[in-house]
């Protein structure tokens, strides 16, 4: 069929624990959880999405315009009607030319873009990147909100490699009102027949397995949690052990991914260096895909794993009420007032700098700017600019804390779901300065003046591998406090701001390595 070459996976940094619910609301309805990712005021399924595909297409050694075909699969995207691929390829920098599909409107999303994939590779695709992000929300007292949580993975599939998909069945019968959000709602939610919902379950889990053309023996599974009990209820019906449903489950730290909870659990499961691994989904409605993945020891990579990349830890936890207020549920409301107005047609202009960090070479004096437009900040010219991607790397130059109230207009309904943040000036590097920094270690040593005129280092004699260019960033991810001068950053893409209904994404900064 086609093989796994490459795997990312991604949660926030924030976790709300069981515990935090029962304070609040004197019971817990998840059982089986323990915490659960929160997403940030700046992120969303989109900017998870991202988070994953750049970490599976670095564990697959991929360059982005090696990718054919992209899939996005959420419950929850960000927007009800807009075909976020479109974003989602231009954030990784895939050709334009690349097949697109969106997967939506089940938790089964994500295993159904992993089946087009598929089908795809049989065609006449080459290689495929397939990304599964969610962010589930319910009630607030309701169970599917205690246990909705967030993540996203990604896979980049070809038709041969370390993991190979062997066998697939998928399995469908009409249960509705197992779970639904209704046109205009913002919140899942389910008809609560405890009996009703568990034989949707485990009669479209087993369906799917039993179809399978082999009888699966895994090591692990991989079964959609919509809590951390439900799975290991199916074990009989998809004929496997409770132990390998464990082996594979991030539910209990993680909650229910919605349409990501499978694909997570996939990629933890490869990132451990299980073998053979059955991934079972479910989606309301309702209907199940199963799919075998093998791992053979002769194409194991020296270290004993498929090539992944993964972040799922988190290490910030939160209060109920901190919980509420970044899911914008509690929070000041917008102040009134004005301020800076982007419209979308200049959004749109400035997406090569904002999404891929585009900067420009003049023509005239060879200096770097950023963005390229309008005179150069060197020379003066009006010239034209040679396109030049920054590496997403760099040091902070200067930083300040923007508290409560000070921030602009804008900006301000997500400064009250998430509170103070970083504004920093930047010195981001060219790759070839990235790289020289990865080796010596010693970008503590370079100061602000070395780094504020590409011309003047040209000028010095330095290399044109370290070369930097000076630019404004919001800080996330940290705390301010963790954003100091002289310290070491990495881009990423959040959300900036929504105008006229628009949602404006953006780089951002974090301290390197988060």
């Amino acid at each position: 069929m086609a093989a796994i070459t490459g795997v990312g996976a991604y949660a926030p940094r924030f976790r709300i624990t069981s515990e935090a619910f029962e304070d609040a609301w004197g019971q817990f309805h998840a059982a089986g959880v323990t915490q659960k990712a929160v997403p940030s005021a700046d992120e969303d399924a989109l900017t998870m999405g991202y988070e994953a595909a750049t970490r599976a297409l670095e564990a697959a050694e991929t360059d982005p315009d090696e990718i054919d075909w992209l899939a996005f699969a959420s419950s929850r995207p960000p927007t009800a009607e807009e075909d976020l691929t479109a974003r989602l390829g231009a954030m990784v920098a895939l050709s334009e030319s690349a097949t697109r599909h969106a997967f939506t409107g089940s938790t089964r999303a994500g295993t159904r873009a992993l089946w087009a994939a598929l089908d795809a590779l049989e065609a006449d695709s080459t290689t495929a990147l397939v990304v599964a992000a969610d962010a589930p929300q319910g009630d607030p007292d309701d169970g599917i909100d205690h246990a909705a949580g967030a993540g996203s993975a990604a896979f980049v599939l070809e038709r041969e490699g370390p993991a190979e998909i062997v066998d697939r069945a998928e399995y469908s019968a009409p249960y509705p009102g197992t779970r639904f959000r209704n046109a205009g709602e913002d919140e899942t939610q389910g008809l609560g027949i405890t009996q009703y919902d568990r034989r949707a379950f485990t009669e479209t889990i087993g369906g799917a397995v039993a179809g399978l053309e082999d009888e699966p023996t895994p090591d692990a599974v991989a079964i959609q949690a919509p809590d951390g009990k439900l799975p290991y209820r199916a074990a009989g019906a998809a004929g496997v052990g409770t132990e390998e449903i464990r082996a594979a489950a991030t539910v209990h730290e993680l909650g229910d991914l919605g349409a990501a909870s499978v694909p997570v659990s996939l990629a933890t499961a490869l990132a451990d260096g299980y073998e053979s691994i059955l991934a079972v989904s479910h989606g309301s409605g309702a209907g199940a895909d199963a799919v075998v993945v093998s791992v053979a020891s002769e194409t194991r990579q020296s270290d004993g794993d498929v090539p992944a990349v993964t972040a799922l830890e988190g290490d910030d936890p939160l209060t109920y009420a901190e919980y509420l207020r970044q899911r914008g549920i509690v929070t000041t409301g917008p102040p009134s007032g004005g301020g800076a107005y982007v419209s979308v047609p200049s959004w749109r202009r400035s997406i090569p700098q904002r999404y891929r960090l585009e900067a420009g070479r003049c023509s005239e004096c060879d200096a770097l700017s950023f963005p390229p437009n309008g005179a150069c900040d060197d020379c003066g010219a009006l010239a034209d600019y040679e396109p030049i991607e920054l590496a997403g790397e760099g040091t902070i130059e200067a930083v300040t804390t923007i508290s409560q109230g000070g921030a602009p207009p804008e900006f301000a309904e997500q400064q009250a779901q998430s509170g103070d943040y970083a504004a920093a000036i930047v010195a981001l590097e060219t790759d070839g300065a990235s790289e020289t920094h990865r080796k010596d270690g010693d970008h503590a040593e370079r100061n602000s003046a070395d780094r504020s005129s590409g011309q003047r280092q040209r000028e010095e004699g330095v290399d044109s591998g370290d070369e930097t260019v000076s630019v404004p960033a919001m800080g996330t991810d940290a705390d301010p406090a963790d954003f100091s001068v002289g310290e070491r950053i990495e881009t990423t893409i959040r959300r900036i701001y929504t105008q006229e209904g628009v949602t404006r994404y953006g780089f951002k900064i974090r301290p390197a390595g988060e």
